[in-house]
């Protein structure tokens, strides 16, 4: 997502924000769900319910009173023919809208910026581009996990054991890095040898290792290797197909400098969740 995008939609995430008063005369930000259902790019309230829905659920497991983020209210609305009707609508807190984004549709681009929105008190811009980021680089590894997981399995009912598995891995580096192997860049990078090397990769270089390891599950499967030897090969293939494409475009992944270590990333990110509640300020006591 870039600068532009990320203003763009901040711009249209702060136009629908709103203030009111709390027993303790403090300004207390709402939204109302009608108007968070736009930005986030939901076209039918029917769909949108659910991901309300949900939110609710969510807060209710977390042993959270729904009744401090979630109002149910009804507000007029104009019909084509000018006439007029009531509708169903929410007013909700900062951390009801965290909820239902974090429930939301994960292929809208909205719902991963209103994440990272909700997620901040003070949403200076600068603050929700480096939490897009740190979101970004989190769900890329997480997606290298998911597909060296599948690999792993699949080869298995090919005949190949956990350690041929850690060989075709460390081979498929090798094609990447330009040579280098795995513990050669643990080495370059100063990264422990008991520690994953894509732990500490750049988003970047972990979703070129996550393509090229889902090229070797797609072509494992289409054409039915079988054994350590042929499944190396392709695995190889199409990690040196990966680092001839990021060369053309002048990036070499062996030089790319180490990133922070996720596991670091990932116990802060949900430290940082579990603030978000505490730290909003709750809808005042409905009259």
């Amino acid at each position: 997502m870039d600068k532009l995008t990320i203003n763009q939609y901040k711009s249209s995430f702060d136009a629908i924000t709103q203030y009111i008063e709390n027993e303790q005369h403090e300004q207390v930000e709402i939204w109302f769900a009608r108007e968070l259902q736009t930005v986030l790019g939901y076209a039918r309230w029917e769909n949108f319910v659910v991901a309300i829905n949900r939110a609710v659920e969510s807060c209710k497991t977390q042993g959270i009173n729904v009744d401090d983020h979630f109002r149910e209210v009804t507000k007029m609305v104009v019909l084509g023919s000018g006439a007029k009707r009531e509708v169903k609508d929410y007013m909700l807190t900062r951390f009801a809208c965290y909820l239902i984004a974090q429930n939301g549709d994960p292929k809208k681009e909205e719902i991963a910026f209103a994440q990272s929105y909700f997620a901040i008190q003070t949403r200076k811009i600068e603050l929700i581009e480096e939490r897009l980021n740190l979101k970004s680089r989190i769900e890329t590894r997480d997606k290298l996990r998911a597909s060296e997981k599948q690999l792993s399995q699949n080869i298995y009912e090919r005949g190949v054991d956990d350690k041929g598995f850690g060989r075709i891995r460390s081979k498929g580096d090798t094609a990447l890095f330009g040579g280098h192997t795995t513990e050669d860049m643990k080495r370059r990078l100063g990264i422990k040898s008991s520690r994953p090397l894509a732990d500490f990769l750049p988003t970047l270089t972990i979703a070129a290792k996550n393509l090229a390891t889902e090229m070797t599950n797609y072509n494992v499967s289409e054409k039915d290797l079988q054994g350590e030897s042929s499944i190396t090969d392709e695995h190889v293939l199409n990690n040196k197909t990966l680092r001839e494409m990021l060369d053309k475009r002048g990036i070499k992944p062996e030089e790319l400098p180490p990133a922070e270590d996720i596991k670091k990333l990932e116990r802060h990110a949900a430290s940082d969740e579990k603030k978000i509640e505490q730290s909003t300020k709750k809808l005042p006591k409905d009259e």
